[in-house]
């Protein structure tokens, strides 16, 4: 098996898994509980949010636990939206993840006005076009740190010093950044950062919302008193010490994990050049490392994902969080692919887990299938 969808969900790394058992077998109490017996996890609480926090640049009492990616999102576009109970404007581009597209869509039917900013040929968010819509009268822009489909990175310093300039917070869904590339909040400057531990080598389901102090927002959740007051829940205790832990390692990791993904994605482009296939590949050179965004001319992207599966390899069409529907997806026809080559597009995603000899069987296998077309 030769798994390249990395960009969809990763493996749980093995320390992680070790770090989650003692809360799942032993220490599994309740850390609200006032008794001694809840101490451990309580204190593993306070522990993992630390190392979220360093490995972001952020306070600890700006994390704020969450189920994962999605709900981040909804919570950082919506919470913000309805705090104020006026219908100022929220921000967006149009190749964001569907968890931030439908929040967006959900405010709209409220009355929140919603504007949709285009991007250039490599999937990036010009900070003039930002400039351009942006007012007093925008109460939130929220733009993705890295693509997930094509691994464009927006330069988010730009975009949110223009939006603090006109008096907007600044969101940014950093799902798929966070633990592949350095991610600091202050260098950055954003008011809030969305996380998602199975992007990370982490276990699905849970996540994070970085919210920075004094940031004005609604509570998720109402109920007790957990994550400050904000997120109402019994905590997942487990599943948070195992974000913690894969997100050290990979931070601790990154320059030479990116470094190790970089030489797989040559490999396989260079092997793809060399045998004369006729490809684009969409999105900018330097962007996320091992995602690799590809679309063949005249060819069925879902085709190539079935005759890559009958051998063992398995690629994403685009977004997986959208693989049920098998149009073109939103952010292949943002970045205007032509449409000879749009419907073939797949994506493969490199991980921790790939090696050199991955790129160059995968590459293989493509050229034995597109030469049999």
């Amino acid at each position: 098996m030769i798994y390249v969808d990395n960009a969809a969900t990763t493996k749980l790394d093995i320390d992680a898994f070790e770090a989650m058992k003692p809360f799942l077998i032993e220490d599994f109490g309740n850390p609200s509980q006032p008794y001694s017996f809840s101490r451990t996890g309580k204190r593993a609480l306070r522990q993992a949010r630390a190392i979220i926090a360093e490995c972001i640049g952020a306070e600890p009492e700006e994390i704020f636990f969450t189920s994962g990616g999605t709900e981040s999102n909804n919570w950082a576009v919506k919470g913000t939206s309805l705090v104020y109970g006026d219908t100022r404007t929220t921000i967006t581009s149009k190749i964001e993840h569907h968890a931030v597209l439908n929040a967006c869509a959900a405010i709209e039917r409220l009355g929140f006005p919603v504007v949709y900013l285009p991007v250039d040929s490599e999937g990036i968010v010009q900070p003039a076009n930002l400039q351009k819509y942006i007012s007093n009268r925008t109460k939130l822009v929220s733009i993705m740190l890295a693509n997930n489909e094509i691994g464009s990175i927006q330069p988010i310093q730009k975009l949110c010093n223009i939006a603090h300039e006109n008096g907007a917070l600044f969101h940014t869904d950093a799902v798929q950044a966070v633990g592949h590339i350095t991610v600091d909040v202050n260098e950055l400057g954003v008011d809030m950062l969305s996380s998602s531990a199975h992007k990370f080598n982490g276990p699905k389901g849970i996540g994070f919302l970085y919210i920075r102090k004094g940031t004005n927002i609604q509570p998720y959740a109402d109920g007790g008193s957990q994550e400050f007051g904000m997120r109402a829940g019994t905590e997942n205790v487990a599943a948070i010490v195992a974000m913690a832990t894969a997100l050290k390692k990979c931070v601790n990791n990154i320059a030479v994990r990116a470094k190790r993904l970089k030489k797989m994605e040559n490999l396989l482009i260079n092997t793809l050049s060399n045998a004369n296939i006729d490809f684009l590949r969409n999105g900018c050179k330097d962007g996320l490392p091992g995602i690799i965004s590809l679309s063949f001319k005249n060819l069925e992207g879902e085709m190539l994902l079935h005759r890559l599966d009958l051998m063992g390899i398995y690629v994403s069409t685009g977004s997986a969080c959208n693989s049920v529907n098998t149009q073109v997806s939103h952010v292949i026809e943002a970045i205007g692919v032509p449409e000879a080559y749009s419907k073939g597009t797949i994506r493969i995603s490199f991980g921790a887990n790939n090696e050199d000899g991955d790129a160059e069987m995968i590459a293989n296998a493509l050229i034995r299938i597109l030469s049999s077309n």
